[in-house]
C-alpha cells in the first residue's frame, strides 16, 4: 500500500525528534534508523517526502530531480560562522565566583557587551577571539542522570570563523576560569569537536554551522528560497532549521513544512 507521507529525520536526533518518532508510531508508522540515505529514489514511492536536511546535503542525495535555476539558487545558500565545542566531566560543580551562576541552567560568558560584540565580529570576519563569548550547558547540577554520582558534566561551544580550524580549547578555558577560578583543577576529562567534527557528525552543519545558514534579513525572506518549504519537484519538501522561521527549538520548521505537504497532498 502506497504510504501517504515519508520523511526523512536528519542525522542526530534530537528531543524533538523522539517526540515525533513516538507520535508517528503511534499512529502506525514505521521508523528506520541507522540506514544513510544516498539518493531520494531509493525510497518506496510516496506522496510526499519531508527532507530534514540543510539545502548542500539536500543537493547531493536530492538535486537531480531539481531544476537547474531552482539547484543554482540553492547552491548560492551562504553558510555562516562555525561553532567549536568542547564536552567536560568534572569532579565537582564549576566553581563560580558569583554562586547564583551555579542556579542556572545555561550561563553565557563574555564580560561587557562591547567585549561580546567584539568576539562575534571576530569570527564573522574570520578571526578567531582571543577572548570569545561562550555558551555553558551545566544540566547535571538539575538532573542527576547526567552524571554518576559525585561527578558532573558540562558543555559549552563558542563562535569560530566558518570552518575554521583553529584550536579554541585554551582560550574557552580561560574565559571560564576568568568567573570561575580553580574550573581547571576539576576537570577530569575532554572532548572536544572542532567546526570540521561536527559535519562530519551531521552534514547539515555545513562549515561547524550550527544554524545551518545565515541568518540576515536576505536569508530570513528567503530561507532556503523564495518557495520556503516547497521544491520545484512535486511531492519534495524541506524541514530543516534552513527553512522559516529558522534556528531554535521549536519544531515549527516541521510543522509548517508538514501543513505546506498536507495542503499539497489533499488538494
Amino acid at each position: 500500500m502506497e504510504q501517504r507521507l515519508l520523511a526523512i529525520v536528519g542525522p542526530t536526533a534530537t528531543g524533538k525528534t523522539a517526540v515525533g518518532m513516538l507520535v508517528a508510531e503511534a499512529l502506525g508508522g514505521e521508523i528506520v534508523s541507522g540506514a544513510p540515505v544516498a539518493n531520494v529514489d531509493d525510497f518506496p514511492r510516496a506522496r510526499a517526502i519531508l527532507c530534514d536536511l540543510s539545502p548542500r546535503p539536500f543537493l547531493r542525495i536530492a538535486g537531480h530531480r531539481l531544476p537547474d535555476a531552482f539547484r543554482r539558487r540553492l547552491e548560492r545558500y551562504r553558510y555562516g560562522m562555525g561553532a567549536f565545542k568542547v564536552d567536560w566531566a568534572l569532579d565537582a560543580p564549576v566553581p563560580w565566583k558569583d554562586a547564583d551562576v551555579s542556579r542556572a541552567g545555561t550561563v553565557h560568558i563574555g564580560g561587557t557587551m562591547e567585549e561580546i560584540a567584539a568576539s562575534e565580529r571576530d569570527a564573522w570576519n574570520g578571526r578567531a577571539s582571543e577572548r570569545p563569548f561562550v555558551l555553558l550547558a551545566q544540566q547535571s547540577l538539575f538532573d542527576p542522570m547526567r552524571a554518576p554520582a559525585g561527578r558532573h558534566t558540562l558543555w559549552g561551544y563558542c563562535h569560530v570563523p566558518h570552518g575554521s580550524p583553529a584550536d579554541m580549547l585554551g582560550p574557552i578555558e580561560q574565559q571560564i576560569e576568568r568567573f570561575a577560578p580553580g574550573f581547571r583543577d576539576r576537570v577530569l576529562a575532554r572532548h572536544v569537536m572542532t567546526p570540521a567534527d561536527l559535519e562530519q557528525h551531521n552534514p547539515n552543519l555545513v562549515g561547524g554551522d550550527i544554524a545551518m545558514g545565515v541568518t540576515d534579513l536576505a536569508q530570513m525572506v528567503a530561507r532556503p528560497t523564495l518557495q520556503w518549504y516547497r521544491t520545484p519537484a512535486r511531492g519534495l519538501y524541506l524541514c530543516s532549521a534552513a527553512t522559516p522561521p529558522g534556528v531554535g527549538v521549536h519544531g515549527m520548521c516541521g510543522y509548517f513544512a508538514a501543513q505546506a505537504a498536507i495542503r499539497d497532498v489533499l488538494d
